[in-house]
């Protein structure tokens, strides 16, 4: 079973497809062309004069980019109590706003590109079966309580076992209902989940959303906008104030660079102008390969998004020590031969890379991964015992995991030629358009506050 993309398939596969032909100079350097690399392209472009070239080593939107879920969090992966711990309060807060109000830059993109693809947004929800998960993300909306931002919709059905266990301190921040309530906002006749936390979501091609936003940045800056496929880069030598960057039979000469990927791009950086930055990011972020296969149903319903914690899910900051929890998005479906439907995808199996070794997107998609997915649709989402469920399409992704579960956005502080945008924490959109737009506060000089994005030293 290959790996096949429902967002890939949206894609204009007609296109023209250029790779670096000659050696180049250029202002900004940037490498990757997913949604990180493609909007910091954007905001680089419209708030400074610099000319911006940007290189894959594949094609545009083919990586997590194009292998993801399509949701759009405004959420960290990692639980809000323990940012806040760790960074203290008013960082933490400070981040979390960040991340919110890129919803307003999303839209920023969307307007000025002039963009009709579809976008849905929507309270999403998060469904709970175990009190210790309940307790856990009451704890999240405590703190977020006592930082002053919004708190997240929380309805606890009113038979819950574990009622006399939630701590005072935490009224308030949770309301009791019927458990039909939590069901129904669920949208599963599973009695297991017996609470659900509401919050705004969202739905996007975002690969759609990558070609859209490329076509626009070549009409609007043709003189300081390039894109280079297929062309790879090996290695990045870093002086004071410009970078040379090895693609092969060629080179290119930029004043900044900035990394927009994953962190498994296996770039060599050296840095000439002062100490060495530690360049293996294949053994600083962790790789985590998720899978997800989807369906087509009539377009009889609205759009949503539903995370489903089951009871084995354990939930832990680390999410490599993690049993899988699911997740379901349901969305119109534009493309031709499919008028008048909804794909309703569903994620949840994942496994780390092992030894580290290269993330192969060619491999097969392994039957156990589709299995445990079509159990869970079976029981919680889609029940109907007589039904078949034809899944067309099955594909995974790469997703990498920062040590401290954040994105990393910032200049690299051995040597502020290089920059970074990189990191997908499993909730990549929102986070790499909020860091595509510091990358470009950066770039044009303007002060930007501490943030616990910056890479450390």
């Amino acid at each position: 079973m290959s790996n096949r993309s429902p967002w890939i398939h949206q894609l204009n596969n007609d296109r023209k497809v250029v790779p670096l032909k000659e050696d180049i100079e250029t202002d900004v350097a940037i490498i990757g062309a997913g949604i990180a690399g493609i909007s910091t392209a954007f905001f680089v472009l419209k708030h400074t004069d610099k000319k911006v070239a940007m290189i894959e080593k594949g094609k545009f939107a083919h990586g997590a980019t194009g292998h993801n879920a399509g949701q759009i969090a405004s959420y960290f992966e990692r639980p809000f109590h323990e940012l806040a711990e760790e960074f203290g309060l008013e960082k933490a807060a400070k981040a979390q706003v960040a991340i919110e109000t890129s919803w307003q830059l999303l839209d920023e993109m969307y307007t000025e590109a002039g963009l009709s693809i579809p976008i849905s947004r929507f309270m999403g929800q998060a469904g709970f079966t175990t009190g210790d998960q309940v307790l856990r993300h009451l704890k999240d909306n405590f703190y977020r309580r006592k930082a002053c931002i919004r708190t997240e919709g929380f309805k606890i059905s009113n038979n819950a076992p574990f009622l006399d266990s939630i701590p005072a301190e935490y009224d308030g921040l949770y309301s009791l209902v019927p458990h039909e309530e939590v069901l129904k906002d669920l949208q599963t006749m599973n009695r297991e989940y017996i609470a659900t936390l509401s919050y705004q979501k969202g739905c996007l091609n975002s690969a759609l959303f990558c070609q859209e936003i490329i076509s626009h940045l070549k009409k609007t800056y043709p003189e300081r906008f390039a894109l280079y496929e297929h062309t790879a880069i090996s290695k990045a030598v870093l002086h004071e104030g410009r970078a040379i960057l090895d693609a092969g039979k060629h080179t290119v000469v930029a004043q900044r660079v900035a990394l927009c990927t994953n962190g498994f791009e296996g770039v060599n950086i050296i840095n000439e102008g002062g100490l060495a930055v530690d360049t293996k990011f294949h053994h600083l972020v962790k790789g985590m390969v998720g899978y997800m296969s989807a369906y087509l149903e009539p377009m009889n319903k609205s759009a949503i998004a539903v995370s489903y914690f089951p009871p084995n899910h354990i939930d832990s900051s680390d999410p490599f020590d993690e049993d899988p929890y699911f997740y379901m998005t349901r969305r119109p479906y534009d493309f031709p031969g499919n008028d008048n439907s909804n794909l309703i995808s569903v994620g949840g199996p994942e496994f780390p890379m092992e030894n580290r070794i290269e993330y192969n997107a060619d491999l097969d998609y392994p039957e156990d991964a589709k299995k445990r997915i079509n159990s869970f649709v079976k029981s919680t989402y889609d029940p109907d015992p007589n039904k078949k469920i034809d899944y067309q399409f099955t594909w995974h992704g790469l997703m990498g995991y920062t040590p401290s579960g954040v994105r990393l956005v910032g200049e690299e502080p051995k040597n502020r030629t290089l920059m970074y945008n990189l990191g997908c924490n499993g909730v990549g959109i929102l986070p790499s358009i909020y860091g595509a737009r510091r990358i470009a506060a950066i770039v044009s000089g303007e002060k930007v506050e501490p943030m616990i994005f910056d890479p450390k030293a």
